[in-house]
């Protein structure tokens, strides 16, 4: 796994002037190196989807569908390959990553159902006024323009398929950078749709540096961006350019609630184990992992030991191990800071439960109570594994425990009363709301995406390509409807 890997560009492989090192966060050994393409590369692949737009958008559905078919069926059949290699370059224990596989290999078959049905055009009658008389419209959607997807280090896989799969489905070329520390999942993406039938110029990836991003934010041909990563880089770009259609799946602190009629031991066992794998999995660096507990004051007490508990069996090591359930963050520096941010809340009166502990970019898994509002991690995204717990009186003060906070992507709630469901659906400011489970519960065809400062439009494969394209109406006239 220590060869030169080339990049992507219009479709074929091509290799640039330099490269780069991809190291394992969990003991710093040589993953692969990647050639970087060029100023001029660069410009010729944006040049290639600029011209290559209009024939794009109308290669047929069936030629678009089998490209993404292929796909998913050759990440099927190299999942043990691919599964190692997201664990060489993130960190991700390796059980884990086979999941992430196994979600891009979906993410691209419902990409093809979705290509073979997109477009099919919705017919209006106008005639419901006497000026309509005789008029029919057509609604269909197309293309804005060239995307320029940028994709984050901790799904290095299936963020890449959720920018790319969208974009083909609908005919739309894209352009996308992989994260500079986890490039070589992407890269594999390449391999396959390389041996499609894919309009040359349809497709790029480039790892470039994220100093290099501006320019292309910037460049007038690629007029729609899709961003997944942090809320103040999302926000940077949107800022800088507020006439171009973005797409940002940025951060969030996602909580999970258990209200007072989830109070079984079968109930409460049930939510500690989903609290703390999905506190803990991916080492924390979810937007969507649980970071904040809200219990009622009437199961607290028999709650906390229970996630304690459960926090404390989740097995951290080698990522390489099956056994493994928390490997390292992916790097020294993410654990520091989030080491930084813990000693903070300890500092500030925070009772350290379990946990707090660093060794490299391995932090041990952590459980906090008693957490002051105004410290760091209980206002930020902390990407790490780390969990608050907090109590409250009442399900209207859980509820708005959670919208107590300047994110809002993902909820859960811990009930098994439907009018509940139905009043957290109504009341708690987020994109998704998951009842009887944690808010780190995504199907890949849902819409997916947050509210207030967790970002605007929506992933899933079918919204992202509403989000790539618009509507154009054409009206037929004189018709004899």
């Amino acid at each position: 796994m220590t060869a030169t890997h080339a990049f992507w560009l219009a479709g074929r492989e091509a290799t640039g002037e330099t490269t780069f090192d991809v190291t394992s966060p969990w003991d710093d050994r040589l993953v692969g190196r990647v050639s970087v393409p060029t100023d001029a590369q660069v410009e010729e692949a944006v040049a290639a989807a600029y011209a290559v737009r209009d024939a794009f958008a109308a290669t047929p559905a069936h030629v678009r569908a089998a490209a993404l078919d292929h796909v998913s069926r050759r990440l099927a059949e190299r999942t043990e390959e691919i599964a190692q290699l997201i664990s060489a370059e993130n960190g991700k224990p390796i059980k884990w990553a086979r999941g992430e596989v196994g979600r891009a290999v979906s993410v691209f078959r419902f990409a093809a159902e979705e290509a073979r049905r997109f477009n099919g055009g919705e017919a209006q009658r106008l005639d419901t006024d006497l000026g309509g008389q005789g008029r029919l419209a057509v609604t269909r959607r197309f293309p804005k323009g060239v995307v320029l997807g940028i994709a984050p280090f901790n799904f290095p896989l299936n963020l890449c398929a959720h920018k790319i799969a969208p974009a083909i489905a609908a005919g739309v070329p894209i352009i996308l950078k992989p994260a500079p520390a986890t490039p070589l999942s992407g890269l594999v993406i390449g391999e396959l749709l390389a041996e499609s039938e894919l309009p040359a110029g349809s497709w790029s990836i480039l790892p470039i540096a994220n100093d290099r991003m501006p320019a292309l934010v910037q460049d007038e041909r690629l007029p729609v961006i899709s961003f997944t990563g942090s809320e103040k880089v999302g926000y940077a770009i949107m800022d800088s350019v507020p006439r171009k259609h973005c797409t940002l799946e940025l951060g969030g602190n996602g909580a999970a609630v258990v209200l007072a009629d989830y109070a079984s031991d079968e109930d409460l066992d049930w939510a500690a184990n989903r609290i703390a794998t999905f506190s803990n999995y991916q080492g924390g660096q979810s937007c969507i992992s649980v970071q904040r507990v809200i219990a009622d004051a009437s199961v607290y007490d028999r709650l906390l030991p229970r996630v304690v508990a459960a926090v404390e069996a989740q097995v951290t090591g080698d990522p390489s191990d099956a056994a493994t359930d928390v490997g390292p963050l992916v790097s020294e520096d993410a654990a520091k800071r989030v080491e930084t941010w813990v000693q903070e809340a300890v500092d500030a009166g925070a009772t350290l439960l379990t946990g707090g502990k660093r060794d490299g970019a391995s932090y041990a898994p952590t459980v906090l109570a008693d957490v002051p509002g105004d410290v760091t991690i209980s206002c930020e995204e902390v990407f790490g594994p780390v969990l608050t717990l907090q109590k409250v009186d009442g399900e209207a003060a859980a509820f708005a425990a959670v919208n107590d906070s300047k994110y809002g992507l993902q909820a859960g709630v811990f009930t098994h009363d439907v009018q509940t469901a139905f009043r957290a659906h109504r009341a708690l400011e987020v994109g998704g709301v998951v009842i009887g489970d944690v808010p780190s519960y995504r199907a890949d065809q849902m819409p997916y995406g947050g509210a207030k400062q967790s970002g605007v439009g929506r992933e899933g494969v079918r919204y992202a390509m509403d989000d790539y394209t618009y509507e154009r109406v054409l009206v037929l006239t004189g018709l004899q409807l």
